[in-house]
C-alpha cells in the first residue's frame, strides 16, 4: 500500500465519521421537535429514569435509534457516492461486488 493509499484511506475514514457525527446531532434535534409535536412533552433525557414509563423509554429507545442509524447510514452513502464519483474508483475498503 502506498503513502497515497494511506492518506486516501485515512481521509475517506474522517469523512465518513464526521459526516454520520454531524447526521446522527441533526438526527437527534429533528426527533426531539417530532417527539414533542406528536407526544405534546420534552423527550426523555434519561429514559433509565424511575419517572419515564416503559412505553415512553422503549418508544424512545426504539425510535431514537432507527432514526439516527438511517441518518447515519444516508452521511456514509452520500460520502461514499461523492467519493466514487469524484475519483472514479470505490472508496478505500468496498469490495466491488454487491453483497446478496
Amino acid at each position: 500500500m502506498t503513502r497515497d493509499d494511506d492518506h486516501g484511506k485515512s481521509g475517506y475514514r474522517l469523512m465518513t465519521v464526521v459526516a454520520a457525527a454531524a447526521g446522527a446531532f441533526a438526527a437527534r434535534k429533528l426527533l426531539a421537535v417530532g417527539w414533542k409535536i406528536a407526544s405534546g412533552k420534552e423527550p426523555p433525557a434519561n429514559p433509565e429514569h424511575p419517572a419515564v414509563t416503559w412505553p415512553e423509554a422503549i418508544s424512545w429507545a426504539v425510535l431514537s435509534g432507527a432514526v439516527v442509524a438511517v441518518a447515519r447510514l444516508i452521511a456514509q452513502k452520500k460520502v461514499a457516492t461523492s467519493w466514487h464519483r469524484s475519483s472514479g474508483a470505490l472508496p478505500p475498503g468496498l469490495k466491488e461486488e454487491m453483497p446478496i
